[in-house]
């Protein structure tokens, strides 16, 4: 759907000077989980296993690794040439592309905040093991400690918020991975702040609750109808539950996974053995969580053969604005991914516990109602520019 599309779908769905349209009928078990889904925005949270998380000094060093390819040996490649402003966050490829190809689509790092798990495979615990990973990736940015640690300490703003954020400047810091580890939870402190604004369907779900006929009228009526698939007959909610549309977990909903002839991508089942092979996962040295309380789903995880072909269900807001979809990018519209759910292929679905899902059969008019309601999904700000680094008193 382009851009000028959406806006328009926007306009109409916020009712930007329209007159009350038709408010269709809702079971009440059907504004119970529509009501699930809000109140949007949450508060903000912080990270107990990151003492920098929600400092503004933090966020504000933070924001500046995120756009700064020289963290790339190369100085080629930045959190931003994935997660790119301009695009929702993502890169609009079907598979993302560092200094080599890779096996998965770029998700959005907008709400991330309110995930559980990171990356398609969950073998990330915490935001800032997550950027980690692609920082020492060779084929993503092909960074390592020693690289990180020089780059900060030779650039005087980036040192001078280091000092700030981590009450000591990195030249004090002998160990060069605790210089990268800090800079990883300075990145969580910044993108756990990437959070979009209200959609048309958070202005719906309140008038609905509320009993405000003439303010509900505002939202399309496809979109009402799609509403009603989405918490009913299609199910959807169970697995994209909540204020983020996700219950954070991993399913194999029936993508083939062979990544190339003879290789395949085993998602939650490698992803768990990378979660508890890595270093910096939450069970290790550098949480800042003394209760422990957080690395409790880490340490309770099992790997178990059910996993094999599961990947994260992804949040959905601003679903519209993310193409391509599924773990590999193999469907470029909304329409094919609603049209892989109806049609779905019983036989492709190995794992014995996915037997809630079943093909929706839906016909055309639904399978546009649906679409229609996951486009209300994003927010009028959706793509508007970062705003610019905070200054901070004492540094250039």
């Amino acid at each position: 759907m382009s851009r000028r599309a959406i806006a328009a779908v926007l306009g109409l769905a916020l009712g930007a000077g329209a007159a009350a349209a038709e408010v269709i009928p809702f079971e009440a078990a059907e504004v119970r989980r529509v009501a699930q889904h809000g109140p949007w925005p949450p508060p903000p949270a912080r990270d107990p296993s990151n003492r920098v998380s929600g400092d503004p000094v933090a966020i504000a060093l933070g924001r500046r690794l995120f756009f700064d390819g020289r963290l790339s040996p190369g100085g080629s490649v930045a959190c931003a040439s994935c997660h790119d402003p301009a695009r929702a966050w993502t890169d609009g490829r079907p598979r993302a592309l560092g200094l080599a190809p890779l096996d998965r689509n770029t998700p959005t790092v907008l709400n991330v905040s309110q995930h559980r798990w990171f990356f398609w495979d969950g073998r990330a615990d915490s935001l800032w093991a997550q950027a980690l990973q692609p920082i020492l990736d060779p084929r993503e940015m092909g960074g390592s400690a020693r690289h990180v640690a020089a780059v900060i300490r030779a650039d005087p703003r980036l040192s001078c918020l280091y000092a700030k954020a981590h009450g000591r400047p990195p030249a004090a810091e002998a160990d060069d991975e605790r210089v990268l580890v800090n800079a990883g939870k300075a990145l969580a402190a910044f993108v756990e702040r990437l959070g979009t604004g209200r959609t048309p369907f958070d202005e719906f779900r309140d008038a609905l609750l509320r009993g405000d006929r003439d303010a509900a009228g505002r939202y399309p009526v496809s979109a009402q109808r799609g509403l009603k698939i989405f918490v009913g007959k299609g199910n959807c909610s169970l697995c994209h539950f909540g204020v983020a549309f996700t219950n954070g977990e991993f399913h194999d909903v029936g993508v083939p996974y062979l990544v190339a002839p003879g290789r395949v991508d085993s998602g939650r089942h490698e992803g768990i053995r990378r979660l508890q092979a890595d270093r910096f996962n939450l069970l290790g040295a550098y949480s800042d969580d003394a209760s422990g309380a957080s690395a409790i789903k880490t340490r309770t995880v099992e790997l178990q053969h059910a996993n094999f072909g599961q990947f994260k269900t992804p949040g959905l807001r601003n679903v519209a604005l993310t193409a391509p979809y599924m773990h590999d990018g193999r469907y470029a519209t909304l329409r094919e991914v609603v049209r892989h759910y109806s049609e779905l292929d019983m036989e492709r679905i190995h794992t014995h516990g996915e037997q809630l899902l079943r093909p929706l059969k839906l016909t055309e008019v639904e399978i546009d109602d649906l679409v229609a309601f996951l486009e209300t999904l994003t927010a009028p700000d959706a793509t508007a520019a970062p705003s610019p680094p905070a200054l901070v008193a004492g540094c250039p």
